[in-house]
C-alpha cells in the first residue's frame, strides 16, 4: 500500500467584526463537509491556523442543523485537532501534497495579508501539490506569488463568495474588502452560480475552489477525484 499522503486543513483565528457584537471564525460546515470527503482516504490531516491554537467557532454555523458537522465537531479525531491547531510559522510545506483554506469571514481579516500562509501555499503548489480553497478563504491566495514573479489567479478560473451573498448576509459593510472585487482586481477569472448561495466550484488545473458554504463538499469531491481517481 502506497504511504499516505498530507493534507493541511487552514483555518482563521479571527473572531471580531469593527461594529457587529456578534463574534465570526471559521464557518464550521465548511471544514466538517470537505473533511467528511476525505477521511476515509489515505491522507494524514493537518489543521493549522495563523496564530495556532484553539479554532474560533462562528456561532451561527454551529446553530443549523448539520448531521456532518454533529458527526465531525464532536469526533475524537478532529476536535482535538481544532483544539490545538498548529502555528503556520511551523509548518514545512514540503511535507504535504494539499492545502485547503476554510473559510469564515474571519479569514478576510487574517489570511490576505499573512505572508506564511502565501509562501506555504506557494511551495505547495510549485511542487505538484493541490490547492483548495472556499468561500471566503479564497481571500488567502489573493496575494500569493509564484517564483517566477506571477501571481498564483492570474487569469485562472475562480470563485468565492460573491458581493450579492455579502449584501444578502447583511455583512457587506463589516468586512475589509468585498472578495468578488478583490478577486477581479487580481486579474482572476472569476464567475458565480446564477443565483446566490447555491453549490458553485471552480477548476484551473490544480486549483478549486467554491463559493459558498454549500460549495465545500463539492470542493472535497473534486480534490478526491484529481488526486485519486484519475
Amino acid at each position: 500500500m502506497a504511504a499516505p499522503i498530507r493534507a493541511l486543513l487552514v483555518c482563521t483565528n479571527h473572531t471580531d467584526y469593527p461594529t457587529k457584537p456578534e463574534k465570526t471564525g471559521l464557518w464550521l460546515s465548511e471544514l466538517t463537509h470537505f473533511y467528511d470527503e476525505i477521511a476515509d482516504r489515505n491522507i494524514l490531516i493537518d489543521i493549522a491556523s495563523p496564530a495556532g491554537g484553539p479554532i474560533p467557532i462562528d456561532e451561527r454555523s454551529l446553530k443549523r442543523n448539520d448531521n456532518t458537522n454533529d458527526k465531525w465537531y464532536h469526533s475524537a479525531i478532529l476536535r482535538p485537532k481544532l483544539d490545538n491547531s498548529l502555528r503556520l510559522d511551523s509548518i514545512d510545506p514540503q511535507a504535504y501534497k494539499l492545502i485547503y483554506l476554510t473559510g469564515g469571514h474571519g479569514t478576510m481579516w487574517d489570511f490576505p495579508e499573512n505572508t506564511r500562509l502565501q509562501e506555504i501555499v506557494r511551495q505547495i503548489y510549485e511542487q505538484g501539490g493541490m490547492i483548495a480553497a472556499v468561500c471566503h478563504g479564497v481571500a488567502g491566495l489573493l496575494n500569493v506569488c509564484l517564483s517566477d514573479g506571477t501571481t498564483l489567479l492570474h487569469d485562472r478560473q475562480i470563485t468565492g463568495f460573491s458581493n450579492m451573498e455579502e449584501k444578502l448576509v447583511g455583512l457587506k459593510e463589516e468586512v475589509p474588502f468585498l472578495l468578488e472585487d478583490a478577486l477581479k482586481a487580481k486579474s482572476a477569472l472569476y464567475s458565480k452560480s446564477f443565483l446566490p448561495f447555491l453549490p458553485h466550484i471552480e477548476v484551473d488545473e490544480r486549483i478549486v475552489t467554491g463559493q459558498n458554504p454549500l460549495s465545500a463538499r463539492k470542493v472535497g469531491r473534486k480534490v478526491v477525484e484529481e488526486m485519486f481517481d484519475k
